[in-house]
């Protein structure tokens, strides 16, 4: 194989091997490459690897010589760092939404841009926990087909399951068929949601994604955000997620909480450090934010304890209340 096109295919090979088989713990002499160029049909020359790493590197990449562990040459810096792509493993491997299977093809993705030697370090050290991971492989295209019906401003329809208990006591499936207007994806505690409006109500609600099957993008008008929502101009995916607790839909309202000195990393964490905190005394605070009255507010604010207080408004101080009551009823 010779001329112009062998000196292409040959450039491809090299660059596939620079970034499968160094890194700075790694490098490769010119006799390395041309053994394996050999190996693969190729034969090179020495003066021609050195021109060929020349035109890679006027190409854009990071090719450096070094003298330690060897002499040699290695890719110095990718496209992704090593650093970021553990973090991205992780992510993957944490995420209770993507199966075990998918986050196993997710891994082995990110792992196709480190070397093979980085590659099995990622391997020694991720460990995929199967016991909460989602069953439904279908994920993947719900959120492919929810993410077509937000952009093409579409319906969305498809099954929706819930694991409930029959009569015996045993595990069983629900489902049911729903189409819905969808507004924005959002991944929150550990789930991916679908914000959307149920066409027989006129508020918001979110449906995880990993319960769908069988999506499917209908040709007819989604509804328009601005009949079921507050928002105006363009649907605030961030704002709403700051006001939705453990992803409960529910009626705004500004709520001021009392808290406890020690609770103010978690309350800036989930409220941002915007809020105005004022009647600094005895060892609390006292702060105003907008959130959606729900289950998941008052169950948020039990987790605190004694740490937070709710000062208004006054039917969420009741909720609390009234929590806390048929709690203690089952301990008299």
């Amino acid at each position: 194989m010779g001329g112009i096109k062998g000196q292409r295919i040959r450039l491809l090979y090299l660059a596939d091997i620079f970034k499968k088989y160094t890194d700075e713990e790694h490098p490769l002499s010119a006799g390395d490459l041309i053994d394996m160029l050999s190996e693969k049909g190729i034969p090179v020359e020495r003066k021609a690897i050195y021109g060929d790493i020349s035109l890679l590197c006027e190409y854009g990449m990071d090719i450096l010589k070094t003298r330690v562990p060897k002499s040699g040459y290695y890719l110095a810096s990718r496209e992704f760092e090593t650093p970021e792509i553990y973090l991205l493993a992780d992510a993957v491997q944490a995420a209770d939404f993507i199966s075990r299977k998918k986050s196993r093809e997710l891994i082995e993705k990110l792992e196709s841009m480190l070397s093979d030697n980085e590659a099995r370090e990622i391997r020694s050290r991720v460990y995929i926990d199967s016991r909460n991971k989602c069953q439904n492989e279908e994920i993947f295209y719900s959120i492919d087909a929810a993410t077509r019906a937000i952009t093409e401003n579409k319906k969305l329809t498809f099954k929706y399951t819930k694991r409930v208990l029959d009569e015996g006591g045993k595990i069983t499936l629900s489902e049911r068929q729903l189409k819905v207007s969808p507004f924005a994806l959002v991944w929150a505690d550990d789930h991916y949601y679908l914000v959307c409006n149920y066409e027989k109500y006129d508020n918001l609600m979110q449906l995880r994604l990993d319960r769908m099957k069988k999506a499917r993008v209908l040709d007819e008008p989604a509804r328009d955000y601005r009949e079921v929502s507050e928002y105006k101009n363009y649907f605030d995916v961030a704002d709403y997620a700051s006001k939705a607790f453990n992803m409960f839909g529910g009626e705004q309202s500004q709520v001021t909480l009392r808290c406890k000195s020690d609770k103010l990393e978690q309350i800036l964490d989930r409220f941002g450090d915007k809020i105005s905190v004022r009647n600094v005394e005895n060892d609390t605070f006292t702060f105003k934010a907008d959130a959606l009255i729900s289950e998941g507010l008052v169950n948020w604010i039990m987790e605190f304890g004694d740490a937070v207080e709710v000062l208004s408004p006054q039917h969420l101080r009741d909720s609390i209340k009234q929590r806390c009551e048929k709690i203690y009823s089952y301990y008299k």
